[in-house]
């Protein structure tokens, strides 16, 4: 598979897309796409658990894009999941099954990164990116809200409301009634006006509209003659009149409407209204530009090792005040310790699993600023709730998971898959904190791990190095026992030093 070409795919709450770009320079040209009506969020009943209908709509959609990305390299290929997959109770399940349909991996992404990816997206499309943009975009099940300039955001918002979810709220059966479309907007304003005074305080010179509501919402009213160009409040109030006359989705004869949209047109109009009134909106134009978009052009970012991940770390260590020679020391030695458990493996995962230890290195002592008592608990408790640009849910789990178990007692973390190499990235940072407690800036420690087929790590010490280390020689010993708690075997192998050495 050429290198240039690169893939994203969108497990919406409507919609699953596919899109595949070359990559040219600094830009991303598309090539392909696909797209499955799924309505994911369609399947999630009250208790917020995905059904069994909805699950297999989706795993058939993703195995027809397993199809098309035959033959692609694992780090040319990102695929996110959005808010029903944030929200389902059965997610976790329902993801295994699903990557293994698709056949790359699937990150759950927060409300507010999926926003800032969007604004990536929609950024690129732009004639004029220099103008102060407002981009709204209604999914299925949640809606994001971006006020930006050039290519970096200024305000990230993600509301709990989407085209499917308030369609199936406020217009069940496709019955569209004035009382409804009134409780539907209602809701909507509700809900922006957390957010309207802020934004507004901020301004913007364009708004944008971006993914399939807006675009449907576009094309039916330049189609059918209720606007020039674009969405328009005046537009807006011509075709309520003629959803409320129809009575009934089914009932609408409106050019540019296609099949698939018009089930949760309803829902993604009532939204698009209340926004116009809260934000006193008048005009709108809407952008190609989208979350897979946005995708593709922060894997080309990792692809030119302008990793967003990297700068979001810098800015933590500096927010938290984090000793940063201190953390590159621990960092440096732990990635020391997993340079020889990772000979065998690829380039790829090699790469990948050294940029996560060294990451969750650099924010271990973040809980500092908090507490010194269980800082640990502190800086886990960060790094999976805060908001972290660039990275996924499941990778601010997975930061959060290291960092608790650099210290302390084990069993915090003894639900994890015996076979996961996150253990190895644990043992690797318990290690290096255990080593660079003194604080004092030596040079690489002469100290190796070594782990054998029956699962066995040994710590490798020149001869008697721990007889003049009597506390880190106490340390390691405990470690050795937090280990066999978990019933996994570390032993410590440093020869006393023989007379007459020095």
């Amino acid at each position: 598979m050429p290198q240039e070409l690169v893939c994203a795919v969108d497990l919406g709450s409507n919609s699953f897309r596919l899109m595949v770009g070359r990559v040219q320079g600094d830009q991303i040209y598309p090539l392909d796409g696909l797209k499955e009506p799924v309505r994911l969020a369609a399947g999630l009943g009250v208790d917020k658990v995905l059904d069994e209908a909805a699950q297999t709509r989706g795993l058939e959609a993703l195995r027809r894009f397993n199809e098309r990305l035959r033959g692609f390299r694992a780090d040319g290929v990102r695929a996110v999941a959005t808010n029903t997959l944030r929200v389902a109770k059965n997610a976790p399940e329902f993801l295994i099954r699903a990557e293994e349909a698709l056949g790359f991996p699937i990150e759950v992404i927060a409300g507010r990164e999926e926003a800032r990816l969007i604004y990536v997206g929609v950024a690129h499309t732009l004639p004029d990116p220099g103008l102060q943009q407002l981009v709204v975009d209604i999914g299925g099940g949640s809606t994001e809200f971006i006020i930006g300039r050039n290519f970096e955001p200024l305000h990230l918002e993600s509301l709990y409301m989407g085209c499917v979810s308030y369609t199936m709220r406020y217009f069940p059966d496709g019955l569209i009634g004035r009382s409804a479309m009134k409780e539907a907007e209602l809701a909507a304003r509700a809900q922006l006006e957390a957010i309207s005074h802020a934004y507004r305080e901020t301004g913007w010179d364009l708004a944008v509209g971006s993914s399939g509501s807006a675009k449907a919402l576009c094309d039916v009213l330049e189609l059918n003659g209720l606007a020039h160009s674009g969405i328009t409040r005046e537009g807006l109030e011509k075709l309520r009149q003629l959803l409320l006359k129809a009575g009934h989705i089914n009932n609408l004869q409106l050019e540019g409407l296609k099949s698939d949209r018009l089930p949760v047109f309803a829902g993604g109009f009532a939204i698009m209204s209340a926004l116009f009134k809260e934000f006193d909106l008048e005009h709108m134009v809407f952008s190609d530009g989208a979350l897979r978009l946005g995708v593709l052009y922060d894997l080309l970012g990792r692809y030119h090792r302008h990793d967003l991940r990297d700068a979001t770390v810098n800015n933590f260590m500096r927010r938290y005040q984090v000793d940063a020679a201190q953390a590159r020391r621990v960092a440096d030695t732990a990635l020391q310790l997993l340079a020889p458990l990772l000979a065998d493996e690829d380039d790829a995962l090699r790469t990948a699993e050294c940029r996560f230890l060294e990451w969750a290195a650099l924010l271990h002592e973040i809980g500092l600023s908090v507490a010194h008592s269980s800082y640990h608990k502190h800086t886990a408790y960060i790094l999976a709730n805060a908001d972290m640009p660039g990275f996924s849910r499941m990778d601010q789990g997975r930061l959060a998971r290291i960092a608790l178990a650099h210290r302390g007692k084990l069993e915090r973390v003894q639900a994890l898959d015996p076979h996961s190499h996150d253990w190895q990235l644990i043992l690797c940072l318990r290690l290096a904190a255990i080593l660079r407690r003194s604080r004092t800036a030596r040079g690489e420690l002469p100290v190796q791990l070594e782990h054998d087929k029956r699962g066995t790590f040994t710590i490798m010490l020149p001869p008697g190095w721990l007889q003049d280390a009597p506390l880190t020689a106490a340390a390691l010993n405990d470690e050795v026992q937090q280990w066999a708690r978990l019933d996994r075997v570390l032993r410590v192998k440093a020869p006393r030093a023989m007379r007459g050495e020095d």
